[in-house]
């Protein structure tokens, strides 16, 4: 018999907030999107794409602050969350589910800013070609993501880069195996993979719960689409203004990451390294992750709204 999965944490910063409404949005292969909405109808729009293993929860700590003064829409990626599991599993799917959620939640030509964080930026990145996905995107901030080798260049496994850490590194990002109850084994073993060495132990254990709620088989099938990514196309047409943020000790999208991506971007607006942070950098670091939202809102989304009034 399989264990229930565990619950996201129940109180504090960390504990999801409830929506304003719910909606189930269809993408283009029928595929059933579980999407909230947070905050007043008429606030300038902010979308929230998480990333592998993760689910809406993710981003409680960003909700909590934005839904003020923004209208935020936070959806499961297919398979993730309340999202039900899909045969399709691949960039264009992701694409297309980003597409769906936008042409549900937004009115024609509205402009919102698009935040991803590691597979949440890479269907981003999948999508950044689409018509609707150019019609919506006034600004993206990306958090903690690669477009490309991102097995090989991890650093989950301590040895020096080459076939054998790649081949480890592959075995054990995608393993069939189930993660099991959110133990003090469990939590340390996440903290090192996924977090900064500093991190507070209410983070490690609200990231565990979340990662571990992930389905092993959806975990497992999600692990071969990232181990054969190949995105940077995407990252040269993503020709919105776009902010990365990244963290210095991240071991499963290192640094070398964010800066193929400035370099690459035809309209990098900026790069922050965190000292100390890992790869769950807007629960590691989520007043970072606010302000900078804020700040793209008001530049480039809330500018645009006065412009065309």
């Amino acid at each position: 018999m399989s264990r229930p999965a565990p619950a996201p944490v129940a109180g504090g910063r960390y504990a999801p907030p409830a929506p304003s409404r719910e909606l189930t949005v269809v993408s283009a292969d029928g595929a059933r999107l579980h999407v909230e909405v947070h905050g007043p109808e008429n606030a300038p729009p902010v979308v929230l794409s998480h990333g592998w293993t993760c689910s809406t929860a993710f981003w409680a700590a960003q909700i909590r602050d934005l839904a003020a003064d923004h209208r935020v829409i936070a959806y499961d990626q297919r398979g993730h969350g309340r999202s039900p599991a899909s045969s399709a599993c691949t960039t264009h799917a992701l694409a297309d589910d980003l597409e769906a959620v936008l042409a549900e939640t937004l009115a024609p030509g509205e402009k919102a800013l698009i935040v991803g964080h590691s597979m949440g930026g890479m269907t981003v990145m999948a999508a950044a070609t689409r018509p609707r996905f150019r019609e919506h995107a006034a600004a993206v901030l990306l958090c903690s993501t690669g477009s490309s080798r991102l097995v090989a260049q991890a650093r989950v496994v301590p040895m020096r880069a080459g076939r054998v850490r790649t081949w480890l590194t592959g075995r054990i990002l995608g393993s069939r195996a189930p993660l099991g109850p959110v133990t003090p084994v469990a939590r340390s073993i996440l903290k090192y993979a996924t977090m900064g060495a500093g991190s507070a132990p209410h983070m490690v254990e609200a990231a565990a719960r979340i990662v571990h709620a992930c389905p092993r088989a959806v975990r497992h099938a999600w692990a071969g689409v990232l181990a054969a990514l190949d995105l940077d196309h995407g990252v040269r047409e993503l020709h919105a203004p776009t902010e990365v943020v990244h963290g210095a000790s991240d071991r499963l999208t290192p640094p070398v990451h964010a800066r193929a991506l400035v370099a690459a971007l035809p309209r990098c607006v900026g790069l922050t390294e965190l000292t100390g942070v890992g790869h769950m950098s807007p629960i590691e670091a989520p007043d970072l992750v606010i302000a900078r939202i804020r700040e793209l809102v008001t530049t480039y989304v809330t500018a645009q709204i006065k412009e065309g009034a």
